[in-house]
């Protein structure tokens, strides 16, 4: 057993769609020599057969398998603003020196790229001298922080009050500290979620819904919310599949779209580095959208496979786990008791690849479950040649998402408040999709 840092992340499809290009019964019954000589055989007949994909079906997390069935016939969500709050975590030691002025904001109706935007022509100062940790979502009620790099504290003669917004949206300034350091990308530790499911329908043994319009026993209704609470205190104890949530994938599956656009483009020379520069260029963030929504893509996939072989929670031989609560990996061959001991307390968890070029640290049964995946269709295998076309390095995700602080409240017999705590680069979403069956938003 060997013990290796991850480079840079650990860390939100219809399968009849994708079985459709080719059969995948049982992944690990298929030669992985097969494989290989099938994926060299790839015509281009299998690239135009690609405009007849379903796009918008393969991305549409709703169809990803879940361990169990959900208690939740349908709850509708982000009915209101208020519905979904998001608060970003992030404990820091403000210095109160320095020319960086850190503001905690409370904000809806607004996404944060354009609220970043604003801040930057309040203050006179480039786009590039804000900072933030994380995008949060637009339909929200969200707190997070913004980093804005004032050259000797001079601030504006006007307090921040922007007035090129729209009627529902909303920006409140909270609270500011001077810092020494601009806020970066991806430093906030978690995000703690407040959510709300209303008008839900619940889901009996005999695959009838449960609601007032369906005049049930108290008996019933009670039995119901039982079943919900029993589903809530085994995912806050196990955790739920690490699946990439919607948004990543944009709408109807956009990204995805745009993913194969480029990737049907030659990938740009790199331009070259002078000789007696000593300068390092900033890595430009070109396509960083359409890229990750093709990693992600490929994760959900091998993420279903392992979800459903039962292998998600549990591991493969040639698995790399992940230290929970940490950026470090390692891999073993075999699976032995300890091991197991360590998956079964969450100390753990298994892995997949985020694809791209250098994927050799995964071996064995978990690296040919990968493989099978991917080259058994066509989609994927456009999406990963892409990727390493363009030499994205691979990287490791966890495929378990622990779920910390998870605790509920019945407002009424139809209305549940979820609230909860989630790493960051995870999503609310996949906690909410291992509970109901059909989200209404």
């Amino acid at each position: 057993m060997t013990s290796q840092d991850n480079q840079n992340e650990i860390t939100t499809t219809a399968q009849d769609s994708l079985d459709s290009q080719a059969a995948i019964i049982d992944p690990t019954a298929i030669d992985p020599t097969a494989i290989d000589q099938n994926a060299n055989e790839q015509t281009a007949s299998e690239q135009i057969d690609l405009a007849h994909i379903d796009i918008a079906t393969i991305t549409d997390t709703a169809n990803l398998p879940q361990p169990s069935l959900q208690p939740i016939q349908q709850a509708t969500y982000k009915a209101n603003t208020t519905d979904f709050i998001v608060n970003e975590l992030l404990p820091l030691d403000f210095t109160g020196e320095g020319e960086h002025l850190w503001l905690h904001i409370e904000k809806s109706g607004m996404n944060t790229a354009y609220l970043a935007k604003l801040l930057s022509e309040w203050a006179d100062i480039p786009l590039r001298d804000v900072g933030y940790s994380g995008l949060k979502d637009r339909h929200a009620l969200t707190t997070q922080w913004f980093s804005l790099r004032i050259p000797k504290k001079q601030l504006p003669p006007t307090e921040f009050a922007p007035v090129d917004i729209g009627e529902n949206e909303t920006v409140t300034i909270l609270a500011q500290n001077w810092h020494n350091k601009k806020l970066n990308r991806g430093t906030h530790r978690a995000n703690q979620f407040v959510i709300t499911l209303r008008d839900i329908q619940f889901a009996s043994d005999g695959d009838e819904n449960v609601d007032d319009e369906n005049n049930v026993s108290p008996e019933q209704l009670l039995s119901a919310k039982e079943a919900v609470e029993q589903h809530l205190t085994r995912i806050g104890k196990n955790g739920v599949p690490n699946y990439f949530g919607p948004q990543r994938f944009g709408r109807q599956g956009n990204n995805v779209r745009e993913a194969l656009s480029l990737f049907a483009r030659p990938p740009r020379e790199p331009r070259p580095q002078p000789k007696k520069s000593k300068r390092k260029r900033a890595p430009r963030e070109q396509n960083t959208m359409e890229l990750s929504a093709a990693r992600s893509l490929i994760f959900n996939e091998i993420l279903a496979a392992r979800v459903r072989d039962g292998s998600w929670n549990t591991g493969l031989a040639g698995e790399v786990f992940n230290l929970d609560g940490s950026g470090s990996i390692f891999t073993s061959e075999t699976l032995d008791d300890t091991l197991h001991a360590r998956i079964d307390s969450g100390d753990i968890h298994p892995t997949a690849v985020l694809w791209g070029t250098g994927n050799d640290k995964v071996t064995g049964s978990a690296a040919d479950l990968e493989t099978t995946v991917v080259q058994h269709s066509p989609l994927l295998m456009q999406l990963a040649t892409g990727l390493e076309q363009r030499d994205i390095k691979a990287q490791r995700r966890a495929l378990r998402l622990p779920i910390e602080a998870l605790s509920w409240e019945w407002s009424d017999d139809q209305t549940l408040v979820l609230n909860f705590t989630l790493t960051t680069g995870s999503f609310a979403t996949s906690v909410l999709a291992s509970l109901v069956q059909q989200l209404i938003y």
